[in-house]
């Protein structure tokens, strides 16, 4: 087998409990790399079409890429992926922390489950040797619990992905956590596991990743962490919550439920802001072996709400989305509803915007104190935010109905509810304005996961990749966007962070790990090829699903339909038709059915997806 890899997949069927391990082929990997690039090969070739998202037919996968577990700088990353039931279409979720290098020091790339147990279960995978073990005294208990629990039973060198109660509940906005603080946070995934009642996976092993020429590879690594470039140095210095002052003020930040703007609505921005959050911090945090260390564990909380040790610090996201999404510039609240999230288990992201749409509605007279058991969910309220939010993460009155995200929240509460749901195809939008950067409105509609930031463009990459386009144009960036999207979803399946992906100093840095990894000769363009065969089968798994992108909802808040009156973005209006049917022509899609032709499946080696 090539290097990188450790050649073998797990196989669990929960309904029977068998396990068995498949090997890999060196054509899958080079066609698809790692990561969710094996997922969707996989999935589509073995889900049939319009799968119940939470049945037992549905597939869980958990996968690494080449560079996991190696000397490459942030090779520390793990892939978890499903139909996700939250938008009914593909669906995955990255994370970093340790869990994703250990499962590959366990023995394997990855596990996939099929079926569905009887009783809750977890996976114990212990150098090279798996078996499945009750967990029904787990249920119930959060993932900081579980995670002391396992590691207490199994090692503290093990490491555990597990869901909490809001996975069990299949909350459809619940994630997978690792390490009490880094999430695969988004598609709704940890309402898969819940379904599955499977809670949660334990990795233990030191069995060593093979390196074809670990001496380059350590090379390269250090010249790139010795020269730090301005991305490197901001998120090692603050983390994400540097950037949360600015973003606010600047336009970036959804302000109001994306109804304002953050001088006029949120002045108080300044309360948020790093150094804020860094005089309530113990210590700095980083994933395995990471040269950047851009988290934080914060002390114990001596403020007004309780929380206890081992909380992680807040991201960007979550200060934004708890904070001018829902005008609240109190920091301590902020702290008790991430560190609730974390150990329930649900994203803050969806769980932000949830909170903000629930304070838009009452704002509106479309939900009353007899909807929210008394609180009175105004804007920068903080302490109805931080009970409203224990609601969803325990699923209770108002909570179980916001549990299951906007979409579904605005149709059964209905009242015109709808207008101040902000999501596209049934995913809570990041806390990115698209009308502040034009690297979003694309990927937003067109990736197979909408509404995601962490899909790539022309937004942050490394100097020679993208080519000449005007940035403040809406025409003319097809090419840049096409190439973009294709080296991250390369990013995504080799393992990388894309922290490190944006600090490195050439592209060509992603190919030389890569080579020296597997030994393969391998150039930026052909992995760019394998990015867009990645991208394409995604999309492609939507098209099987009943799922056009130029049909999927996306709300009118976003790209200035309704533009907003003050602030950095007044008047803007995004011309998505635009951007969206240049892409098309480039990747030779229908601009109807959004089918990609013949030529363009043809050229990707995704002969079999052609229609006779």
């Amino acid at each position: 087998m090539t290097g990188g890899y450790m050649g073998k997949i797990l196989h669990v069927d929960l309904t029977t409990g068998k396990i068995e391990e498949k090997k890999l082929t060196e054509e899958l990997c080079r066609d698809y790399i790692g990561g969710y690039g094996f997922g969707v090969k996989y999935l589509y070739e073995n889900m049939r079409p319009k799968t119940d998202a939470l049945g037992p037919d549905n597939i869980l996968g958990f996968m690494t890429g080449p560079l996991t577990g190696t000397p490459a700088p942030t090779g520390n990353r793990y892939t978890v992926f499903a139909k996700s039931p939250l938008t009914g279409g593909w669906g995955d979720a990255n994370s970093g922390g340790d869990f994703g290098p250990h499962l590959k020091f366990a023995g394997f790339d990855g596990v996939i489950f099929t079926g569905q147990a009887k009783k809750p279960v977890y996976l114990l995978i212990n150098e090279g040797k798996a078996e499945l073990k009750p967990a029904d005294s787990l249920w119930g208990r959060d993932t900081f619990d579980v995670d002391d629990s396992l590691k207490a039973e199994h090692g503290k060198e093990a490491e555990v992905a597990c869901i909490g109660p809001a996975g069990e509940k299949q909350s459809l906005i619940s994630c997978i956590m690792n390490n009490k603080g880094r999430a695969a946070g988004r598609s709704g995934l940890g309402a898969v596991m819940g379904s599955k009642k499977l809670k949660a996976i334990v990795v233990k092993g030191k069995i060593e990743v093979p390196v074809v020429n670990a001496e380059k590879a350590n090379e390269l690594r250090r010249t790139i962490v010795s020269q730090p470039t301005g991305t490197m140095q901001w998120f090692k210095a603050a983390g994400t919550p540097g950037t949360t002052v600015s973003s606010a003020l600047g336009g970036d930040s959804p302000v109001k439920n994306w109804s304002g703007a953050g001088f006029t609505d949120f002045p108080n921005a300044k309360e948020l802001g790093a150094d804020k959050i860094g005089e309530r911090m113990a210590r700095r945090y980083g994933c395995w072996h990471c040269p950047i260390a851009c988290g934080g564990i914060m002390k114990e909380s001596t403020g007004e709400f309780d929380y206890g040790k081992a909380s992680h610090r807040p991201e960007y996201e979550t200060l934004s989305m708890f904070g001018s999404n829902c005008l609240n510039s109190n920091l301590d609240s902020i702290l008790k509803v991430n560190d609730d999230c974390n150990r329930y288990g649900i994203d803050t992201i969806s769980t932000g915007a949830a909170v903000s749409f629930a304070i838009d509605c009452y704002e509106h007279g479309i939900l009353t104190k007899a909807d929210t058991d008394g609180l009175e969910m105004k804007w920068g309220n903080y302490k109805a935010i931080v009970a409203l939010n224990e609601k969803i993460c325990k699923r209770e009155g108002l909570g179980a109905v916001l549990a299951d995200g906007v979409k579904r929240a605005a149709e059964k509460i209905g009242k015109g509810s709808e207008k101040y749901a902000i999501h596209v195809g049934g995913q809570e939008v990041p806390a990115h304005d698209p009308k502040f950067n034009l690297s979003y409105p694309t990927t937003y509609l067109m990736d197979a996961t909408p509404a995601r930031h962490t899909q790539g463009g022309t937004g942050s990459n490394p100097p020679g990749l993208l080519p000449d386009f005007d940035r403040k144009s809406f025409s003319g960036r097809a090419e840049a966007h096409r190439v973009g999207a294709n080296m991250l979803h390369i990013i995504n399946a080799i393992g990388m962070c894309e922290f490190m992906y944006n600090s490195l100093p050439n592209a060509d840095n992603v190919a030389e790990f890569v080579n020296y990894i597997t030994g393969w000769k391998v150039t930026t363009a052909d992995l760019l090829k394998a990015g867009e065969r990645i991208g394409t089968l995604r999309h492609e798994f939507n098209l099987r699903e009943g799922l056009n992108p130029l049909k999927v909802h996306a709300a009118d808040r976003l790209f200035g339909k309704e533009p907003l009156q003050v602030g950095p973005l007044k008047d803007v209006k995004v011309d998505t038709d635009i951007m969206v049917k240049e892409y098309m022509q480039l990747m030779d899609w229908d601009l109807v059915t959004a089918k990609p032709s013949a030529k363009a499946l043809k050229e990707l080696r995704l002969d079999t997806l052609v229609e006779n």
